[in-house]
């Protein structure tokens, strides 16, 4: 007989196939709403069947199917079938409900496990029974006492989205005998609890006056016997009730423990034991306790809490793992027992492994104990505020959450719901609750909250929702008002507390349980930050703007800033929590906005009208998406918005902390992550490559080389596949990386999986790899914390742009005008062609640069395209901005350098390959794609954005920011520099717009550019300089004298916290010298920023303990409210000598910058609030500090007052290393005296029999190339030099000491011309080195030698009796430009020497610096035979310099290495 679904359905449903098909849509956004019912009544016998021909992975729960006595065609379809009323049962899992109250547990087969092509049918048997049939076998009787007349019911729940009607026919059965039932019932058997719950439930569904008080008859109360109950036997004040399944305290507010119960038998494998908590209360500290026990209860003597049992038993307490009463794992989940509320779900399950899982609210917490013995019993500790559970046998989670939302909002006190036509209730509306703040008050009927002394006060201003928020319901407000006395502005979140009993605090960062806060651009969580890094800046947004909340249904926590979602904030938030607002600092008003269901696209915002203020734009532009998924292994921890991965406990866990990627891959995508940290305890280090597996279907392993399928991964050297060795020896080796190093994976469009260690491609890992594949990372062994970087942007496949046409990237096309032009003043060798839209360089290789003809408007693009190359030269165009105005240039042959990265008589910014410069200074490196492989037909531009940022395109495409702070009056400046000979102009300049075309200003103000350029600088200044001074509130520790220009710190090592006593205006420099530093103490100064006022601050002992609004640079690191955000910045402070001059600003996209010495270190960090004031912590050996007013200035300006920078236009780059243009401390103060390393290599130096005659006698010429000293000068890795020019590596890690000039050399200019090289000796030929003045081979005599003495009266260069064949084969000298080859051991023998200081043993290496005549020289691959890659800089093939020819090389500098 063929039978159909009826034409009623859920919402969600569509009836395909002659209505015996039915479908779920949106099965991907929606799991419920799939309500399908038989067109007619089952006749007896009749088996109502049907096939599953589809699932979805997203849900958990699945298809739920059964009968009801109510008939479709009137019926008001509720959500799901557990919702239906009035004679309806339903077979869910392994559970069977009536009128949604579990009758049956652990019935039949569990109904989530079927998978696509399963049969699962219902019938109703002519006795009144109800079977279930699977697959065509009978689960035996789920119910009796079935009416007559029954519909069958399927519900396309979680994860069934598609089931198909198969002909039913009645299936002919032997008939057994009615069960009786008792006519007159009452309430025996039943608990008033489920009466109220029937009635809720009645209630939900409309039928408030339906509710039948009588109990169930005997065939719907059957329950298994072997169900999971609570142990007769249990703690002293334990009361067990409704057939053991609920345990209550007695006396909870006079006793807080004896609360123990045990499971009536042993834990099944996979058998999931689960408890509703019922009852808390708030008298104790502490709460439930839930774990497993090998004890037998009957045997047992139970203890008073069940931590003080001390062998056999494994508990959860707060957020740790008890393991015997000692703590085994402090922070298992990131979730605390003790912060449930009522109504939340506890779980464990031992796994047929032996792994012990705990579940909260149905979610996996992960691996608790990896190992337990097989016979473990349930035990839960009623503890503290826990007073009452219930065990719950139903673990659909998804439907459970349902239902108990249902209940909780029937449960509400409040009135005000309607019922709509579709069955769902609407909570009453959102809006603030009349309990708030003390400084805050509610207006406009509950919508509108604020602090009416907004000038007052600027906290106290905290304001709660007036109910619990609905899974996946926004709260959103949009601020008001704004005053500007403050710092730090709105703050939002939720809370699990109920704003009628709570005690409202001053700022609701300061509760410290139950809340999550967004601050800032942060996340705390009960007043800790546990994301440094998220978001939009709250402290940023502007009146108009609007920020929301949001707990999706999995628990997971997510912000909005003017309806763009923020990304994931937090996991494992409960349900039944409050949307709470802190109208804090310059927020003054918020109103709630009502009927938000879901944020609108970006193009929704941008097109409607939703009062985005120009900050928020900011938020809309395409970024970077890829981040870490939020499901990662049990060690790893993800913070920074997604962007940072960790592993906890690093010196004691060394695997399980595999992350993956939010996304797949796209092709020619590269992931790059950051090396951030490494600990020297285990053996092995990172593990990188990438997975077809989804993130939700990985069970994560301990180490990711243990999957066995669709996982290829880099190890060491070795590159596996489902964790088999396919190749050992790969170009890198990941576990020889060091903080710092950069790691990158791509699958490019072959399916090629390629490696990048710090850029450079590593070669052809594996090939034939799927398309959709995620990044994978293992935080495992030495490898602790990676940071996903800016780097991991689609690259091109075929790895160059050879073949780039004008249609291979989006062409940003100019609005229509007047074509661009170059500027007539121009480098010397450049011809100008074309009326001005050509250029071209006519000799040699630089002397190329040329201008834009006039200044660039906001978001005007200038761009070139290159005509013509000759290879002959190496390097590349520079392209950029400048501050210089072309027609100040007098005469071009005279005003311009010879090339771009030498023009530092104004600001300018420019990209040199892959490297992003101001005036010469590095500021970025591995930016966007190298424009060192341009070929003919690429096109390069240009652009200033309206946000003061450079952007340079390539073929269309915006290779993102490239410098910040950028000024306003700037003109576009290329440099026909090496292989690109001329290019052509192919951009227009805009056209002047007329007023009514214009679209309108950001700005408030309606002065010109000019005007808004210098007035208001002008007038910050000059209040700033006016009272440039430390503030009279500080450490205890502190004398002020000097005008307030010094401070001293006059007793112990601590408490020497100083402020400035104004406010730090944007783009000015604030400076202070060291005067005193005490070498008895450790340690030295630290300096930074906070954002409130400091004159009633109470200063804390040392600036790092400083935890709100706070950002301190402290040796070389960068910290955040006093958790590290950046390591390795800038130069350790604690070696900074006396005199050193350290400087702060914030420029004008909120970077904080250090200065060291004149020398800008880059941005430290972003969003720094204004306005903030400079904080100074006299720690340790700084003593005394003073403020050096003549130096404070806006950087951009030339700069030509200062007295501790050299002349910069007369300076040469006379030794390659621009040692004149670096700002040094004054002559008295050598670094020398602090270095210890340099006065170590001087030690040494002194035991050599050297003649002083050879070296140079003044002392500042000897430079220390170790970590702090070079980053103290802000010395680069690689220059260049010479004619043409030719890049060197410093010698990082060594110290030089100069040697006496040749005067002759000095004449013809060897230093400028020739090239820069290294030499590696051994100590015995320095002496010999030195007399000739020019090298000798390794072969040479040494003065420690006779034997090799006497070779060299036959070979050497002094031999006057040598004939011409000798002369002939004169001994070739090996050279390098970088000394990590020639720094070799078998270049530099190691010498073992005894420091006359320490009297200790070292080893010491010894070099040469040289020049080296150009052309004198054959580049060639190492002697030496490595294969490894030498220096990244430099290829194998021309890492070694092989010279024959004499006078070819000039000595420049001994160099000393020591260890």
């Amino acid at each position: 007989m063929a039978a159909e679904f009826h034409l009623r359905t859920g919402k969600l449903v569509a009836l395909l196939n002659g209505n015996r098909t039915a479908k779920r849509n949106k099965p991907t956004e929606e799991f419920n709403h799939g309500l399908a019912m038989s067109r007619e009544p089952l006749g007896d016998g009749q088996l109502f069947q049907v096939r599953i021909d589809r699932k979805v992975n997203s849900w958990s729960g699945s298809i739920e199917i059964g009968v009801t006595a109510l008939d479709p065609s009137t019926l008001d379809f509720p959500s799901s079938a557990t919702g239906l009323k009035g004679g309806s049962w339903i077979i869910s899992g392994c559970s069977v409900l009536r009128d949604g109250r579990s009758v049956l547990e652990e019935y039949g087969q569990d109904l989530d496990q079927l998978s696509e092509g399963d049969k699962v049918g219902i019938q109703r048997t002519p006795g009144g029974e109800l079977h279930l049939w699977v697959n065509g076998q009978d689960c035996g009787t789920a119910a009796s006492g079935l009416p007559p007349q029954v519909w069958a019911v399927v519900d396309l729940y979680g994860k069934c989205t598609q089931v198909t009607v198969l002909d039913c026919e009645p299936v002919l059965r032997r008939e057994e005998p009615l069960r009786t039932a008792a006519t007159e019932e009452g309430f025996v058997g039943m608990e008033l609890s489920d009466v109220v719950n029937n009635a809720i439930l009645s209630a939900y569904n409309g039928n408030l006056l339906n509710v039948s008080l009588a109990s169930p008859p005997d065939g719907c109360s059957v329950t298994s016997n072997d169900a999971l109950l609570f142990h007769e036997k249990c703690g002293t004040l334990i009361k067990l009730s409704n057939n053991n399944k609920t345990a209550e305290r007695r006396r909870p507010l006079d006793e807080f423990n004896n609360g123990v119960v045990m499971t009536n038998r042993p834990l099944r494998d996979n058998e999931m034991f689960e408890i509703r908590i019922d009852k808390l209360v708030d008298k104790w500290s502490g709460s439930i306790e839930i774990g497993i026990t090998l004890h037998n209860p009957n045997n047992l003597d139970y203890p008073a809490t069940m931590t003080n049992l001390r062998s056999g038993t494994i508990m959860m307490s707060g957020c740790g793992i008890l393991t015997n009463g000692k703590g085994t794992r402090r922070e298992y989940c990131e979730f605390s027992l003790d912060e449930l509320q009522e109504g939340d779900h506890i779980g464990l399950m031992r796994k047929s492994s032996g792994a012990l899982h705990f579940y909260i609210n149905g979610i996996d917490q992960g691996v608790a104990a990896t190992q337990t013995l097989p016979t473990v019993y349930g035990v839960v500790d009623l503890y503290g505020m826990a007073v009452k559970v219930t065990i719950v046998h139903n673990h659909n989670h998804s439907d459970r959450l349902r239902r108990n939302n249902a209940i909780m909002r029937a449960l509400s006190p409040d009135v005000g719901r309607r019922i709509f036509d579709s069955g769902d209730v609407e909570v009453e509306r959102l809006l603030f609750h009349p309990n708030c703040g003390q400084k805050a008050a509610i207006v406009c009927e509950g919508r509108t909250a604020l602090r009416p002394h907004a000038t007052d006060d600027f906290n106290h201003g905290v304001v709660l929702s007036n109910r619990s928020l609905r899974s996946n319901e926004i709260f959103q407000v949009r601020i008001d008002k704004m005053v500007d006395k403050w710092a730090g502005s709105i703050e939002i979140g939720v809370t699990t507390h109920n704003p009628a009993y709570l005690q409202l605090p001053s700022t609701m960062t300061n509760l410290r349980s139950g809340t999550w806060m967004m601050t800032g651009n942060g996340v705390m969580h009960n007043g800790t930050t546990i994301l440094d890094e998220y978001g939009h800046n709250l402290d940023r947004l502007k009146a108009g703007d609007t920020v929301g909340v949001m707990r999706k249904e999995d628990g997971s926590l997510h912000f909005f800033v003017n309806n763009v979602d923020q990304g994931l904030a937090a996991s494992n938030v409960p349900s039944n929590v409050y949307a709470v607002v802190d109208l804090y600092g310059q927020a003054a008003q918020a109103t709630i906005i009502d009927d938000i269901e879901l944020p609108p696209l970006p193009d929704d915002v941008l097109e409607g009208n939703n009062q985005i203020s120009p900050c928020s734009l900011f938020s809309l532009t395409p970024s970077n998406d890829l981040r870490f998924h939020h499901l990662h292994g049990n060690n790893a921890v993800i913070t920074n918005g997604g962007r940072t991965a960790f592993r906890q406990n690093c010196r004691s866990e060394f695997n399980d902390a595999i992350v993956i990627s939010s996304r797949m891959l796209r092709e020619g995508e590269m992931f790059e992550i950051l090396i951030q940290k490494m600990v020297d305890r285990w053996s092995g280090s990172i593990e990188a490559g990438v997975t077809a597996i989804r993130p939700e279907d990985l069970e994560f392993p301990s180490t990711m080389t243990d999957i066995d399928y669709d996982t290829w991964m880099l190890s060491g050297t070795a590159i596996m596949q489902d964790g088999n060795t396919m190749r050992n020896n790969y170009g890198c080796d990941l576990d020889s990386l060091t903080t710092g190093s950069r790691i990158g994976m791509m699958r490019s469009s072959n399916g090629d999986l390629h490696y990048y260690i710090n850029g450079v491609d590593q070669g052809v890992a594996c090939s034939g790899l799927p398309p959709e594949l995620y990044a994978v990372v293992d935080l495992y062994g030495q490898c602790v914390q990676v940071s996903i970087t800016s780097g991991s942007l689609p690259v091109d496949n075929s790895l160059s742009l050879s073949n780039a046409t004008e249609k291979s990237f989006p062409l940003l096309s100019p609005v229509p005008g007047i074509t661009h032009r170059f500027h007539a003043n121009c480098g010397k060798y450049v011809a100008l062609q074309n009326d001005g839209c050509r250029a071209v360089r006519v000799h040699g290789f630089s002397h190329g640069i040329v201008f834009s003809m006039k200044e660039l408007k906001p978001d005007e693009i200038f761009e070139v395209k290159v005509d013509e190359m000759d290879e002959q030269w190496s390097g590349s165009l520079h392209i950029g901005l400048t501050t210089l105005q072309p027609f100040e240039i007098t005469c071009a042959s005279s005003g311009l350098p010879a090339s771009l990265l030498e023009l530092r008589s104004k600001v300018s910014w420019l990209v040199s390959g892959a490297e992003v410069r101001r005036n010469g200074a590095l500021q970025k490196q591995n930016y966007g794609f190298s424009l060192e492989r341009l070929t003919v037909g690429n096109r390069v531009g240009v652009k200033r954005g309206s946000d003061d940022t450079m952007h340079v395109f390539v073929d269309g495409e915006d290779m993102g920011v490239a410098a910040a702070g950028i000024a306003k009056n700037v003109f576009a400046v290329v440099d026909l520099y090496g292989k690109v000979v001329s290019m052509s102009i192919v951009s227009s300049s805009t056209l002047e717009e007329t007023e009514s075309t214009k679209p309108p200003s950001m700005s408030s103000g309606s002065c010109s550019e000019e005007e808004e350029d210098l007035s208001p600088c002008e007038n910050e200044a000059s209040v700033f300089l006016a009272t440039i001074e430390f503030m009279e509130n500080h450490g205890r520790n502190i004398l002020l004298s000097n005008d307030g220009h010094t401070a001293t710190r006059v007793a112990s090592y601590n408490q020497g916290v100083v402020a400035s006593a104004q406010a730090l205006p944007r783009q000015l420099l604030f400076q202070i010298r060291i005067d005193r530093l005490n070498t008895q103490w450790t340690s030295s100064l630290s300096l930074g920023v906070i954002g409130h006022c400091p004159d009633r601050f109470n200063f804390p002992g040392t600036a790092s303990s400083i935890k709100r609004s706070a950002w301190l640079i402290q040796r070389g690191s960068v910290f955040h409210n006093s958790l590290k955000i950046c390591d390795n910045y800038g130069p350790n402070l604690d070696t900074c000598p006396e005199g050193t001059v350290l400087g702060l600003l914030v420029d004008n996209t909120q970077g904080l910058h250090l200065y060291v010495n004149g020398m800008d270190q880059g941005v430290a960090t972003q969003d720094i609030p204004s306005p903030c004031f400079v904080v100074i912590d006299l720690y340790g050996q700084c003593e005394q500090v003073t403020i050096v007013t003549n130096d404070i200035m806006a950087p951009g300006s030339d700069g030509s007052h200062l007295c501790c920078q050299g002349d910069v236009e007369k300076a040469g780059v006379v030794d390659g290393i621009k040692e004149n243009l670096c700002w040094t401390p004054p002559p008295e103060v050598n670094s020398m005296k602090t270095c210890e390393y340099q006065a170590l290599c001087a030690r040494f130096k002194e035991l050599l029999p050297l003649p002083d005659g050879y070296f140079n006698e003044e002392l500042k010429c000897n430079l220390c190339y170790c970590e702090s000293c070079r980053k103290l000068r802000g010395d680069e890795a690689y220059y260049k030099r010479g004619d043409p020019p030719k890049d060197y590596a410093l010698p990082f890690g060594w110290c030089r000491f100069a040697l006496r000039l040749n005067p002759r050399c000095e004449v013809t200019n060897v230093y400028k011309k020739w090239h820069t090289a290294y030499h590696g000796t051994c100590v015995g030929s320095l002496r010999r080195t030195l007399d000739h003045g020019e090298l000798v081979s390794a072969g040479s005599a040494s003065i420690f030698c006779s034997k090799q003495a006497k070779v060299e009266l036959q070979n050497g260069y002094n031999d006057p009796e040598v004939n011409s064949a000798q002369e002939k084969d004169t001994v070739k000298v090996s050279l390098s430009p970088t000394m990590r080859y020639v720094g070799l051991d078998r270049f530099c023998p190691k010498i073992r020497f005894k420091d006359v200081r320490s009297q200790r043993h070292h080893q010491a290496q010894v070099a040469f610096q040289v020049c080296v005549r150009p052309g004198s020289y054959k580049i060639g691959p190492p002697s030496a035979g490595t294969g490894e890659s030498i220096d990244p800089r430099f290829s194998n093939n021309e890492i070694e310099w092989i010279t024959k020819e004499r006078a070819s090389t000039v000595l420049y500098g001994l160099l000393v290495r020591v260890e």
